[in-house]
């Protein structure tokens, strides 16, 4: 009996390949960057299954393009704003994603941008670097404390309560908007919950843990900046568009808040001569929330099992709702 096609749209950790490769006729792009668009639409002709990232676009047209023998796609992500849920839901091939398995890893690295920015770490790495520091000097590179702050948290799904926990932990103030949860939910971790103008006006620092939509297209824009403090840090570890690039320059160079730290931006990549990274006062990382190699290999896995279990028939594992 022939292995079912599948395309992998970029090498994924080997716990999740060997995985597809034992079961699976396997088309590998082996490329550094995503495959182009059309590469893309010719690569998936004739697969049963398609294993993709979020860089890669997956819409009516290319599923169209795939064929009706389609059977499965399979996103190595939490997100799933580049696939066309309902396109995939009216030709009946179920969408599969990552949940759960990036939490830990993506609270880890909010709370280390936090930190950096609050404690201005990259300013003094490049301080050496450009050979300044001559001696100690009692108001060189002040930042902020942790202890005692206002932490708002947009967004209490898993990232978000795994953020507070770990604020918690830095004795921080804890308050949060999030229109699905509860005043009972919120209280359990220690969290006040209060409307998104309230947040911005009392927040020393702002996490952003909400999903890419619509709605929060630009959700921190010249307005919303606008209403948070003047020395508050903003920290992105969700989706870029969230945050309205332009708007962030501005509020950054005039004043209008301290500081911001980046994991994922608008466009992404940011490009190295964005006017944004000329300064000082923001630190940005390349999308790198869930980069450990726990997390990655889990991804990995749950990616392969969704796809595997798609080619069977069966329910997928960790299936995206149409």
């Amino acid at each position: 009996m022939a292995k079912p096609k599948v395309f992998v749209s970029r090498i994924i950790p080997a716990a999740g390949l060997d995985k597809i490769k034992a079961e699976c006729d396997v088309d590998l792009w082996t490329e550094q960057m995503p495959p182009p668009y059309e590469v893309l639409t010719e690569r998936v002709q004739g697969v049963d299954g398609l294993l993709c990232l979020l860089t890669d676009r997956i819409d009516p047209a290319l599923m169209d393009a795939a064929g009706p023998q389609l059977k499965v796609i399979s996103q190595m992500a939490v997100g799933y704003d580049n696939i066309d849920i309902p396109a995939a839901a009216e030709r009946n091939i179920p969408v599969g994603n990552t949940p759960g398995v990036l939490t830990e890893a993506t609270a880890d690295l909010t709370f280390a941008l936090l930190l950096a920015a609050a404690r201005r770490i990259v300013e003094g790495v490049q301080y050496i670097k450009d050979g300044k520091w001559k001696t100690w000097e009692p108001e060189t590179l002040l930042g902020a404390d942790l202890s005692g702050a206002t932490l708002g948290i947009v967004g209490l799904g898993r990232i978000g309560k795994a953020v507070a926990q770990r604020a918690s932990g830095f004795e921080m103030n804890l308050i949060a908007y999030d229109r699905s949860a509860t005043a009972e939910q919120a209280a359990e971790l220690g969290i006040r919950l209060v409307e998104f103008d309230e947040l911005l006006a009392e927040s020393d620092f702002v996490s952003l843990h909400t999903p890419l939509t619509e709605e929060t297209r630009h959700l921190m824009n010249a307005e919303t900046l606008g209403k948070m403090k003047s020395t508050a840090v903003l920290v992105n570890t969700a989706r870029g568009p969230i945050v309205d690039p332009d708007a962030l320059y501005d509020a950054l160079k005039d004043g209008t808040i301290a500081y911001a730290a980046l994991d994922v931006t608008e466009p992404e990549p940011i490009a190295p001569d964005h006017r944004l990274l000329s300064l000082p006062n923001l630190t940005v990382v390349p999308h790198i929330g869930s980069a450990s190699v726990r997390t990655r290999n889990r991804m990995a896995e749950i990616a392969a099992d969704n796809l595997l279990a798609g080619l069977r028939g069966d329910p997928l594992p960790h299936q995206v709702k149409p």
